[in-house]
């Protein structure tokens, strides 16, 4: 199963956590999806936010001037 992908390149905090939020209670439980950020502040907020709705980053990669964020949205908890 491929990952959705969300390029929020251009946009300034707090908006790449905000979307990333957004996106993320969009999901089945168990999808991913691949967000893409070029603000460096992106680096400390996506992070939190994925955390704070209990869902799993996989992997961060950075890319040039862009950060790329592989999240896993958690199994709904009981």
């Amino acid at each position: 199963m491929n990952p959705h992908l969300l390029d929020l390149s251009g946009l300034k905090c707090p908006m790449p956590a905000l979307r990333t939020r957004k996106a993320l209670r969009r999901l089945t439980p168990g999808h991913e999806i691949e967000v893409t950020c070029t603000d460096p502040m992106a680096v400390i907020d996506v992070p939190n936010a994925v955390r704070e709705a209990g869902d799993e980053l996989l992997e961060t990669i950075q890319r040039d001037a862009s950060l790329i964020f592989r999240i896993r949205k958690a199994e709904a908890r009981s």
